[in-house]
């Protein structure tokens, strides 16, 4: 049985799925490695099949989003579940990130948690960078033409040098959202405090907002607006700011007057309002012309529309997927401050 979502008219989903002999020996290898990985981690580490499927989910929230940036072609009807997005690779990443997580947790568990979480982004850029120059020389990677624009040309063996950049956001961003869920899988006490240091949080919140905007800065530019208000590229402190204020305005809502559910349902509640308060600015500025999608992430869409704020059903889906895996890591971070880990 095909697993793909790929019956639909969008040129995304119109490309060429026919695996070669090594492709499908790579796909065996990522399965009986994962495998192989859930056993020996499970005598490490209790819950490690939640721990797996929460690292596998912030995967692909980020693949999911980002899907216009990459191609992944030739591995066979069975191994996509959404346009060119593959279960196989999701599966490989997990593996990876889990793996790097686990263990530097268990030989450096005195660490202070900010050194951890380096080593994490220094050994998994290793690893993943490893993987992609595989995956480029098997025929299964590629680039988008918008990022293919903006990268410099340089590469090692086949990875363009950027990647040393992509990586680490990609990891810090997947590593914060499922550490933060961990916290509700581990029934870690999170007390709100009463004073809160909102300089620290808003550098926090700004960090990942913008190193996350400058990754994603193919998919979509940020045009006509003030020329004062770039600070890197079409990367505008306006639509930081935004991002960062519809962010901070969520949570203060959710935690002025949901503070006495649990953490999960608050985080729910976060992105539920971040949602409804983002679809309708995100609808203006692309009528008028201050948000421009690439071509590829218009070849992404469906042609469905929002029935109220008229954006593609795409954008409408990716809102509340870039809002889990940012919230989730600057609240984890926020955690992480506040309990001195």
């Amino acid at each position: 049985m095909n697993m793909s979502m790929n019956i639909c008219d969008a040129p995304a989903c119109h490309f060429d799925k026919v695996a070669t002999i090594p492709i499908i020996s790579f796909e065996i290898f990522i399965l009986v490695a994962t495998a192989i990985m859930l056993f020996g981690l499970s005598k490490i580490k209790e819950k490690i099949l939640w721990r797996y499927l929460i690292v596998v989910i912030g995967i692909f929230i980020f693949e999911f989003f980002t899907s216009p940036m990459w191609n992944n072609f030739h591995m066979g009807t069975w191994a996509y579940v959404y346009r060119d997005v593959s279960w196989i690779l999701t599966l490989g990443w997990g593996t990876l990130i889990l793996s790097v997580v686990t263990l530097v947790d268990k030989f450096f568990p005195k660490w202070k948690e900010w050194k951890k979480f380096l080593l994490y982004l220094g050994s998994l850029t290793v690893l993943v960078f490893i993987f992609d120059a595989i995956v480029i020389q098997l025929g299964i990677r590629s680039y988008s033409p918008e990022v293919m624009e903006v990268l410099s040309g340089n590469t090692l063996f086949g990875v363009p040098l950027e990647a040393l950049y992509y990586v680490p956001v990609f990891s810090a961003l997947v590593i914060g959202f499922a550490k933060y869920w961990n916290l509700i899988l581990d029934d870690e006490l999170v007390v709100p405090v009463k004073k809160r240091r909102w300089l620290r949080d808003f550098f926090i919140a700004f960090v990942a907002v913008f190193l996350f905007e400058i990754m994603i800065e193919p998919m979509v530019v940020n045009v006509n607006l003030p020329d004062w208000s770039y600070i890197y590229r079409d990367i505008s402190i306006l639509m930081t700011g935004g991002w960062i204020l519809i962010i901070w305005l969520a949570v203060s809502l959710v935690e002025k007057f949901f503070q006495w559910l649990p953490l999960n349902e608050r985080f729910t509640l976060c992105i539920l309002f971040g949602t409804i308060i983002t679809l309708p600015i995100e609808g203006y500025l692309m009528r008028n012309g201050f948000r421009e999608y690439g071509q590829s992430s218009v070849d992404n869409f469906s042609g469905l529309m929002t029935p109220l704020s008229q954006i593609p059903i795409e954008v409408m889906v990716a809102i509340p997927f870039y809002l889990a895996l940012i919230m989730a890591f600057i609240r984890y971070w926020i955690f992480v401050f506040e309990n001195k880990y």
